[in-house]
């Protein structure tokens, strides 16, 4: 596996938002849902400061701007505020407030006819790197930099779909489920995006070497 490869792989994991991964806050985060449904607003504004950061960090990542990012946060806390009542505490509030983020997400691109782009569904998909969402290796700020910077640069089909399978862990029948596309196209997607992705990482460390 090239330097490159290495690098996407290993960085994937400091970005994953987990899905089902229990906060210590579990409990004090039900607590603070059920009194913003009660009517406290105060609980709400709390909610708000422990989590806004990370809808917006996924929000940035989906939309790869951070005008919109920050718009799109406001909307999901808009939804947050008007749905709060329907947390029954079942799954962690993180796990919740990020299917409700990546929701809103979609209906945005939905609203602005955002497509997929254009890809084949046939082919073996089987050599494609992979890039797993646990690693040991420890990567550098630069690195983790370069590869924000890589995913903000893909066209909106793809990065849609590598943030949602490599990053935030759906699996492609989940994503076909929430995109409204089949399986293949998913597949077809995701290996584009990684193939994009290996390009301008090795654009930009080759830049690099330049430098030097």
């Amino acid at each position: 596996m090239t330097t490159t490869a290495n690098t996407l792989a290993a960085t994937a994991d400091t970005l994953v938002m987990p899905l089902t991964a229990e906060r210590t806050e579990a409990s004090s985060d039900l607590e603070l849902a059920r009194a913003a449904a009660a009517g406290d607003v105060s609980a709400f504004e709390t909610l708000y400061q422990q989590h806004n950061r990370r809808v917006y960090s996924l929000c940035m990542r989906m939309l790869g701007s951070g005008s919109k990012a920050e718009d799109m946060t406001q909307e999901v806390f808009l939804q947050v505020y008007r749905k709060i009542g329907s947390f029954r505490g079942d799954s962690a509030f993180t796990t919740w407030l990020h299917r409700l983020t990546v929701n809103q997400v979609l209906m945005h691109f939905r609203r602005r006819g955002v497509k997929l782009e254009h890809t084949s569904e046939e082919g073996d998909f089987t050599n494609v790197v992979e890039t797993p969402l646990q690693s040991t290796r420890r990567i550098s700020m630069v690195e983790k930099i370069a590869l924000e910077k890589a995913i903000e640069q893909l066209p909106p089909g793809y990065r849609t779909v590598f943030v949602l399978h490599d990053i935030e862990g759906y699996e492609h029948e989940e994503i076909s489920d929430m995109l409204k596309v089949s399986i293949g196209t998913s597949k077809s997607q995701l290996h584009k995006a990684r193939m994009r992705l290996r390009e301008l990482l090795t654009q930009t460390s080759s830049e690099k070497q330049r430098e030097f």
